[in-house]
C-alpha cells in the first residue's frame, strides 16, 4: 500500500494534491462537474445537511452521483465522503439513535460502547458513506457546555474505558476490516481540551464557553484532556479532529493560541510523540477562526499540521490559496505529500480504489429490530438511579400509574440535539418509541398507565406517579448556559412534579443532556432517575422502570447542588455535590450484608485482584463493597462531602484498574456516612 501510494503522489500535480486537501459542503457545489474541475478529495454533509427524501436509498444515489463524478479525473481517485453520526446514523430518518455519549459513560460498559458503534458503523456505510466524524473524546468539565452530552464523562479514565468505540466503527486496529460493507473511519475529536474551556472564555457569537480558552498547566493538560488521544492512536484511529477551542497552557510562553494553529500539539505531539499515522482534519470553517487574513489562516494551518481543511463553502478559494502558498515557498512540497499520503492511505484501506460506490447490501438492516435491541440495551444500561426512596422503583405491572412532564412522550427531546438536524428537535421527527410508548408496553394490558402531560387531570386513586421532565435539544454552544439556557427545570416541569409528587408516591426521570439543579425537590421525590438522552429506544428505560433489567448505570458526571458549584469534578480538593460521581443505586441486586466486616473482607480481595491482574473480579469486589456505602450513605439525611470525595475518587481508581485502593476509598466513605 505504501507503494501504491508514493507511486500515486510522485505522478500527482500540485494543482490535484490541493484538491485531495480539500472537503466541500456537498450543498455548497456550485456544480457537480465541480469535483473533477477542482480534483475535490471529500465531502460532507453537515448536520441536517441530507437529501430529499431522506431514505437510505436517496443517500446511497446522492454519493454514487458524485462519486462519479471524481471517476473523471486522471487518477480517479475516489471522493470519501463524510458526516457526524454521533449517536447513530443521526441525520437519516428512521436510522437506529443510539444513547449520547453521556448515557454510555454512565453505563459503565465498554461492550455496549463497542456494539453500539457496530451498529452506527453498519448503518452509516449502507447508505455509501465510509467516514464518521465521531466519537467525541471530550472529557467534560463544565455542565454550563452545551457539549456536554457528547463526552463519555469528566474522568479521563472513563472516557479511555469507552473507546472500544472505535473498534465498533472501524474494527481492527490495523485497519484490515475497513473495506468491509459494515466498518467506516472514526475521527478521534476534538483535539484538545475541547471539554476545559472556562466559561465567559468564548468569542464566539453568544456563546459563553464553547470554542472558548482551556487553561491548563502541562500536567494537567497530558492527565486530562490529552490522556484520552493515545488510546485513539493505539487503538488505529483513522482520522482525528482538532478543536475550535484556544490551548493556553500555563508557563509556555504562547498565551491562548486557537488549536487549528498548534503546530506543537498537532505535529510535535500527535503526530510525532504520539505517532498518529492517520489523516488530521479541521473541522468546519475552524480555520477562519486564526488571526490574519485568508492565506495565513491557511499556511499556518497546514504547516500546523493539517491535512484536510473541511472548508466548508469557499473550496475553490481554499484550495486556490493553499497552491499560491506552495508556490511562494510557504508550505513545503514535502508537507502537501505527506498531507495527501495520508489521506490516500486511509482511501486505499477503505477499499474505495477497488470499489467507490455505495455497497448498500446491508440497507435492509437499518434501524433493524437486531439494531434496536442493541440501542434499547444501551438506552437501559444508561439510567441512573439517584434516589429511591422506599423502594418506589421498580414499578409493578398491577400498579395505576400516573404519567406526566414535558419529555414522557416526546421523541426529539429524549433523543436531543445531533438528531435529523444539527440541534435536534421536540416533536416526532423519526421512528422510535417514547418513555410513555414504552412504559404501556411494559405494563401490559393488566396494566394502567394514565399520561396527562401538564398533570392537571385528577390525581386521586394512583398507585404511584411518573414525572419526566429535563431538557429540549440544543446542539454545540447554542445549548451553552447563559446563551437563554440553565440548569433549572422550566416552570412547567417543576409545576408537574410539585402536584404528583404532592399527591402520591412519586419517581422523577430527568431526560437531559446534563445534570439539572433539582436539590430544593429532592426531599419531595421518593426516586429520581437520570435519563440522560436515551436516544429512539424508550423501551430501554420502561425496562428498567418495570424491572424487566436492573437499574446499574453511574453517573459519569459530577451532580452538582448548584450551579455556583461549578465547574465541580472527581478529585477537586473541595467538593459537596448533589450526587458524587460514581453514584448510582441498583435493584434487583441484594447489597451485601456484614458492614465493616465485609468491607475488611472486600478490600484484602481486591488488593490481590490488582496484583494478579484480574480485572473482572476486582471490579466485582469495588461494585459491591460500592453497594454498602451506598445504602448506608443514602438512607441518612443526604451525602455529606466527607462521603462523597472518596466515593468519587473509588471510581476513578477502580477505573484505573487499582481495586484495592479503591476499597480503601470506599471504606472511608463508609465510615464517614
Amino acid at each position: 500500500m505504501k507503494k501504491r501510494v508514493a507511486d500515486l503522489v510522485s505522478r500527482m500535480s500540485l494543482e490535484e494534491k490541493a484538491g485531495q486537501m480539500t472537503q466541500a459542503e456537498r450543498g455548497a457545489l456550485t456544480a457537480q462537474g465541480d469535483i473533477a474541475a477542482y480534483d475535490l478529495g471529500s465531502l460532507l454533509s453537515g448536520g441536517g445537511s441530507t437529501p430529499t427524501p431522506n431514505t437510505p436509498e436517496a443517500w446511497a444515489k446522492m454519493i454514487d452521483a458524485f462519486q462519479l463524478r471524481a471517476q473523471a479525473t486522471r487518477f480517479q481517485i475516489p471522493l470519501i465522503y463524510g458526516v457526524d453520526a454521533v449517536h447513530g446514523h443521526n441525520n437519516l430518518t428512521g436510522a437506529t439513535i443510539m444513547p449520547h455519549n453521556i448515557g454510555i459513560g454512565a453505563s459503565r460498559d465498554p461492550g455496549i460502547a463497542r456494539r453500539t458503534g457496530a451498529v452506527t458503523a453498519a448503518e452509516v456505510r449502507a447508505t455509501g458513506i465510509p467516514w464518521d466524524f465521531a466519537p467525541c473524546l471530550c472529557v467534560t468539565r463544565d455542565e454550563r457546555w452545551g457539549r456536554s452530552y457528547e463526552s463519555f464523562g469528566e474522568d479521563p479514565a472513563l472516557v479511555k474505558s469507552m473507546e472500544t468505540v472505535i473498534q465498533g466503527l472501524q474494527g481492527a486496529r490495523d485497519g484490515k476490516d475497513l473495506k468491509d460493507d459494515d466498518k467506516v473511519l472514526a475521527t478521534a475529536k476534538h483535539f484538545v481540551g475541547d471539554g476545559g474551556t472556562a466559561y465567559g472564555s468564548s468569542t464566539t457569537g453568544t456563546y459563553t464557553i464553547d470554542q472558548g480558552v482551556t487553561k491548563v498547566t502541562r500536567q494537567e493538560l497530558e492527565a486530562v484532556q490529552l490522556a484520552p488521544y493515545q488510546t485513539a492512536v493505539d487503538r488505529g484511529i483513522g482520522s482525528v479532529m482538532p478543536s475550535y477551542s484556544s490551548l493556553d497552557i500555563l508557563g509556555d510562553g504562547q498565551g491562548a493560541v486557537k488549536m487549528h494553529a498548534r503546530a506543537d500539539m498537532i505535529n510535535g505531539v500527535l503526530k510525532d510523540r504520539m505517532g498518529f499515522d492517520g489523516f488530521v482534519i479541521s473541522d468546519w470553517k475552524a480555520i477562519d477562526q486564526i488571526p490574519g487574513d485568508y492565506a495565513s489562516d491557511v499556511r499556518t494551518s497546514i504547516n500546523a499540521g493539517l491535512d484536510m481543511i473541511m472548508v466548508p463553502y469557499e473550496y475553490k478559494d481554499f484550495r486556490t490559496t493553499l497552491i499560491d502558498e506552495v508556490k511562494a515557498g510557504r508550505v513545503s512540497q514535502k508537507r502537501v505529500d505527506d498531507a495527501v499520503s495520508r489521506i490516500l492511505t486511509q482511501k486505499f484501506k477503505l477499499g474505495l480504489f477497488e470499489k467507490p460506490y455505495a455497497d448498500t447490501s446491508g440497507a435492509s438492516r437499518i434501524g433493524s429490530s437486531a439494531h434496536r435491541a442493541v440501542a434499547r440495551e444501551a438506552a437501559a444500561e444508561s439510567q441512573v438511579l439517584l434516589k429511591n426512596a422506599g423502594g418506589v422503583l421498580p414499578l409493578k405491572k398491577s400498579q395505576k400509574v400516573y404519567v406526566a412532564g414535558s419529555n414522557a412522550d416526546d421523541l426529539g427531546n429524549q433523543t436531543g440535539g445531533w438528531t435529523i438536524t444539527w440541534q435536534g428537535s421536540s416533536g416526532k421527527h423519526t421512528d422510535g418509541t417514547t418513555i410513555l410508548d414504552g412504559m404501556r408496553k411494559a405494563a401490559g394490558s393488566g396494566g394502567a398507565v394514565t399520561y396527562s402531560k401538564d398533570a392537571s387531570a385528577p390525581t386521586s386513586g394512583y398507585d404511584v406517579g411518573v414525572v419526566v421532565v429535563g431538557e429540549t435539544p440544543y446542539a454545540e454552544g447554542v445549548g451553552d448556559v447563559g446563551n437563554g439556557n440553565d440548569l433549572e427545570l422550566t416552570a412547567a416541569d417543576k409545576a408537574a412534579v410539585d402536584k404528583v409528587c404532592g399527591a402520591m408516591k412519586c419517581a422523577v426521570l430527568i431526560v437531559s443532556g446534563r445534570p439539572q439543579l433539582i436539590g430544593d425537590r429532592l426531599g419531595d421525590i421518593d426516586a429520581l432517575v437520570a435519563s440522560w438522552l436515551p436516544g429512539t429506544e424508550g423501551d430501554g428505560v420502561a425496562d428498567v422502570l418495570y424491572g424487566k433489567r436492573a437499574f446499574t448505570g453511574q453517573l459519569p458526571v459530577t451532580w452538582p447542588k448548584s450551579e455556583a458549584q461549578l465547574p465541580i469534578n472527581v478529585g477537586d480538593t473541595t467538593y459537596d455535590p448533589q450526587f458524587p460521581y460514581g453514584w448510582g443505586l441498583t435493584t434487583l441486586t441484594k447489597v451485601p450484608a456484614g458492614g465493616a466486616a465485609t468491607l475488611k473482607a472486600l478490600a484484602v480481595a481486591a488488593a490481590v485482584a490488582e496484583r494478579t491482574g484480574s480485572g473482572k473480579a476486582g471490579r466485582a469486589l469495588v461494585g459491591k463493597a460500592r453497594l454498602l456505602v451506598q445504602q448506608k450513605a443514602g438512607s441518612g439525611p443526604g451525602i455529606t462531602a466527607a462521603v462523597a470525595g472518596p466515593f468519587a475518587d473509588a471510581d476513578h481508581l477502580l477505573l484505573t484498574g487499582k481495586y484495592g485502593a479503591a476499597v480503601a476509598k470506599l471504606t472511608e466513605a463508609y465510615r464517614a456516612a
